[in-house]
């Protein structure tokens, strides 16, 4: 996505040499392409004066009626079923809602569907999230406790990451080397509330560890906008100074 749903659409991949050991990162590939991707759909939203959420809804209902190409691998009535979801849960329309600094972001990745609602307050002139709605759509729900779980963890990992994460080199060697100098999110950092919804239906259960992660970062940097006026385009988000 938005494959499917645009026409002149190309998506390349490369590959960088480079003699650093990488290790595991949640959602590998999947975190940044979709910080990426759901920031520039806000900013084409904006462009266009349509709602985030509706203006996506346009484009899977075009992906799904009169798609362009034949081999996109997401299901446009799966992904709109969790935009449609985040939009009631999160009473996106709603009056006394308008005056809040939120973002939205919604994404597709390892067989599951994601979206989050952020709504960020500024505190001390720093932004801070203070709330997240998220709908999720991966299949029959197995455990529903821990399923809860994997979501709010990855909201608050995602959260964390978006402002905070940061792994510098300097002659090749990393800068980081533990906590004290490798910045995490502290407890007084997270949301006050994690509201969580998943889509009902019959479907074969699909995962939950990487699918949630993602679209935190599009739907941080969007409400950032919101309550900043100014586009974050460099992870950690806090290095490019927030304060209004």
């Amino acid at each position: 996505f938005p494959a499917g749903a645009v026409d002149n659409y190309l998506a390349e991949a490369w590959e960088i040499p480079s003699n650093i050991t990488i290790g595991a990162f949640r959602a590998p590939r999947s975190n940044f392409n979709a910080a990426a991707e759901q920031s520039f759909l806000d900013e084409v939203a904006e462009a266009m004066g349509k709602d985030p959420i509706a203006f996506r809804l346009d484009l899977l209902k075009r992906a799904k009626e009169n798609p362009v190409g034949k081999n996109n691998e997401y299901d446009a009535d799966r992904y709109a079923g969790v935009l449609e979801l985040l939009r009631e849960k999160s009473g996106w329309d709603k009056p006394e809602n308008k005056g809040k600094k939120r973002g939205v972001a919604a994404y597709f990745c390892h067989a599951s569907y994601a979206g989050h609602v952020v709504d960020i307050v500024m505190r001390d002139g720093q932004p801070y999230v203070e709330k997240v709605t998220s709908a999720i759509d991966c299949g029959i729900v197995v455990n529903p406790d821990a399923a809860k779980n994997m979501v709010q963890g990855a909201v608050v990992d995602g959260i964390g990451n978006a402002f905070y994460g940061a792994l510098t080199h300097k002659n090749g060697a990393a800068e980081q080397s533990n906590f004290h100098n490798y910045r995490i999110i502290r407890h007084n950092e997270a949301p006050k509330e994690i509201d969580v919804h998943f889509v009902q239906n019959n479907i074969d259960p699909t995962g939950l560890g990487e699918p949630p992660f993602p679209p935190v970062f599009g739907a941080v940097a969007n409400a950032l906008y919101k309550s900043t006026g100014k586009r974050y385009y460099n992870q950690p988000f806090m290095s490019e100074g927030t304060k209004i």
